[in-house]
This record gives structure tokens, C-alpha cells and sequence, in this order.
């Protein structure tokens, strides 16, 4: 099986109609966004509530949160696979539903076994509806606004870190855990409506006779993949244990937890909107520019610990830096993909969370050591610099 999607040009017909309203429809694409970036973070802060409903012991509902990114990997290969031979949009509207009964029957769940066939099922979206997604977005520009055009599209993920889960939280702790995810499954059906109603029809991808799975062999969307992978790594290798660093280290009380969290996702807004506007331009500038400076940001971050002004400053330049990455990492999948973009689009959306994983479990090693809690970060540090390594010896046009 597999699938192909030769880049519209400007004498496509539907392609030439649909760019006044591109912008519109990015809107609908970043609504979605929204709605499963809020789905996958907002468990973090109900956690306890969603495991004394359930009768489950706080570790046991962890699963909620890890089972949700291993099925993202899963799903990121197995339901794209299956979805990319056919139209986009149809493949869009098939992924928000499955996401909108996900959410419906976390929401209704009478048991933990329920709730987290309800995590499983919203998760296999995941992968699916940014890759596909990211390939509809740039095809609705011109080719020299393709990032961002993925930066519109991924902003609806960025929004849910700043506004969405701290309201989501809010919502679960005044009104029950359910109700947030009631609140999300809303989101969904607005999402849904929006895709339908303005996201234009493509037709879909000719198929070229093999398998869809074949353009994950080729080199470069395979180094792609691994500095997605080792990058994210590295900025949530240095994140995740923010809560015990910055309490136990800076000295800041618990209730400050919460703002410089948001601090961190106004970064990464702003890194996501500023990474497609450097990626359109130099996609190989941007490429070898901001492993660097990552690098450089996590090694204050570690340094300076104990100061908290520093601190505040650096957590935000980290979610700049950090996210700035999502769209040129995104483009140059799709670009080394060429013919086969979803399939390598969807994989690279793993890569994300496979980073995620990666680095913090690493973090967890290094604390479990006794080595103290900045010592994530310098596992964050190390995988950066990997990173950059990777980026300078490799060609990304």
C-alpha cells in the first residue's frame, strides 16, 4: 500500500480557488490542533481527581499519559497508513470522529479500563491528523509559504498548552474530571464542523504500487525523523522535571509552577510562528541555527538554576528555541518524502513523542542516580548537541 501526493502547482484548478481561502481553512486545521493538543496535556493536571474516581493508584493511572504516546507512535504508522490513499479532508473528517468518541467515552468511562480504551482510541489520531494535516496546509500556499502555512496549523498546539489545559484544568477541579473531557470532545465536534465547511477537497493520492511504509527507508527522511526525535529529546529531556527543579533548585513556591508553565508555552507560540516565517526562507540556516542555540539555552538553564529571574527568562527562550524547530523539521521531512509525504509527515509527528520518551526517561535515570535534579537537563544538553552535530553534517535541500 502506499501513497503519493504530487505538490498541486499553480495551474491545478482547485488549488488556484482555494488560496483566498487558505487562511480560513488553516484556521479549521488549527482548531483540530487545539482540540488534541488539549486532549493529550490536560490529563496532567486531573490525574489524582481522574484516579480516585476510578479507584486506581496514581502510578496505575499514569498509563493515561503514557499509554496516550505510545498509542500516538502506533497510530502514526497503522491508521495513516490505512487513511493515506484516501482524500484528505475525507481522511481529516475520519480522524475527528474517532477523536470525538475517544474523548466521549473517556468522558463516560465507568471503569479505568474504559477510560483508557478512550485515551487509545483519541491518541491513534494523533500522528494521523498533523501528518495529513501538515501536507493539506502546504498545499493550500504558495510553495515559498509552506512553513508556515505548518506553523498556522500547529499553533492550535501551541494555544493548548498557554490557555487550553490551564482552563481544562480549572474546568476538571471545579466540575469533575469528566467535564473537561467533555469540554474537549465540544472542541472536537467545532473542529469537525470547521474542516467540512471550509477546508477545500484534494483528490486523493495516486497510488505508485508498493508500500506506504517504503519512504521511511529513504536516508534522509530517516535523519529527519532522528533529529525530530534526538531535538525533542532534548528540549523535554530538560523540561519535564521542571516542577521538582525549579521548587528545589530556584526557590521558587509551588503555586509559581503554573505561571512559569505558561511562560514556557507563550515560547513556544512564538517559536512556532517565527520558526515557519525562518524556514521559508532558509530552510538550512534555520535548520543549523537553532540546534545551536538550544544547545546554548539548555547550558544557562542548567548554570544559572539557582537564579530565578534568570530562570523565568530562560524557560521561556527554551519553548522559543525549542518549538521553533516543529515547522523546518516538518517541511523537510515532507521535502525528502517527495512523492510520499503523508506516510514520512505522520512518522516525523511520532518522532515528536518517541523524544519525548526518550529524553524523559533519561532524566528519570540520571535523578534515580542521585546525580540531583538539574542533572535532566544536562541529559537535554547532551541530546542537543547531538543534535546540532547531526544538522551540520547533513544537507537538508
Amino acid at each position: 500500500m502506499s501513497e503519493t501526493t504530487t505538490p498541486a502547482t499553480d495551474s491545478t484548478p482547485d488549488k488556484t480557488t482555494a488560496r483566498p481561502h487558505a487562511r480560513a481553512a488553516l484556521t479549521a486545521l488549527a482548531v483540530g490542533g487545539f482540540g488534541i493538543g488539549l486532549t493529550e496535556f490536560i490529563i496532567s493536571g486531573l490525574l489524582s481527581d481522574v484516579a480516585e474516581s476510578l479507584r486506581v493508584s496514581v502510578p496505575s493511572a499514569g498509563a493515561l499519559i503514557w499509554g496516550y504516546a505510545l498509542a500516538v507512535a502506533v497510530g502514526a504508522f497503522t491508521v495513516t497508513a490505512f487513511l493515506s490513499r484516501r482524500p484528505p479532508k475525507r481522511a481529516l473528517v475520519v480522524l475527528l470522529c474517532l477523536f470525538i468518541v475517544g474523548n466521549v467515552l473517556t468522558a463516560l468511562a465507568p471503569t479505568f479500563d474504559v477510560a483508557l480504551l478512550g485515551r487509545v482510541v483519541t491518541a491513534m489520531c494523533h500522528g494521523g491528523y498533523f501528518g495529513i494535516g501538515a501536507v493539506l496546509a502546504a498545499d493550500l500556499v504558495a510553495p515559498h509559504r509552506r512553513a508556515g502555512a505548518i506553523a498556522v496549523m500547529f499553533t492550535g498546539l501551541t494555544a493548548a498548552n498557554v490557555i487550553g489545559v490551564p482552563f481544562g484544568t480549572v474546568v476538571g477541579q471545579h466540575f469533575g474530571w469528566r467535564a473537561a473531557f467533555w469540554m474537549v470532545s465540544v472542541v472536537g465536534v467545532v473542529a469537525l464542523v470547521g474542516i467540512v465547511a471550509l477546508v477545500p477537497s484534494r483528490p486523493a493520492p495516486t497510488s505508485s504500487g508498493g508500500s506506504a511504509y517504503r519512504v521511511l527507508l529513504r536516508p534522509q527522511v530517516l535523519i529527519s525523523i532522528v533529529l525530530t526525535m534526538v531535538l525533542f529529546g532534548g528540549v523535554f529531556g530538560a523540561f519535564i522535571y521542571i516542577e521538582p527543579l525549579v521548587t528545589h533548585v530556584t526557590g521558587y513556591p509551588e503555586s509559581a509552577v503554573a505561571w512559569l508553565l505558561i511562560v514556557f508555552g507563550l515560547g513556544l507560540c512564538v517559536g512556532n510562528i517565527v520558526g515557519g516565517w525562518a524556514a521559508d526562507r532558509n530552510l538550512t540556516l534555520t535548520l543549523r541555527t537553532l540546534p545551536v542555540l538550544l544547545t546554548l539555552t539548555l547550558v544557562a538553564y542548567a548554570l544559572l538554576a539557582h537564579v530565578p529571574v534568570a530562570v523565568a527568562i530562560l524557560l521561556f527562550v527554551m519553548g522559543l528555541v525549542g518549538f521553533a524547530t516543529s515547522p523546518p523539521l516538518q517541511l523537510r521531512v515532507m521535502h525528502f518524502a517527495g512523492d510520499a509525504p503523508t506516510m514520512a509527515s505522520a512518522a516525523n509527528i511520532a518522532a515528536f513523542n518517541v523524544g519525548n520518551v526518550i529524553g524523559t526517561f533519561l532524566g528519570g535515570l540520571t535523578i534515580g542516580a542521585g546525580l540531583g535534579w538539574v542533572s535532566p537537563v544536562w541529559v537535554g544538553i547532551a541530546m542537543a548537541a547531538a543534535a546540532t552535530a547531526l544538522a551540520f553534517s547533513t544537507r537538508h535541500r
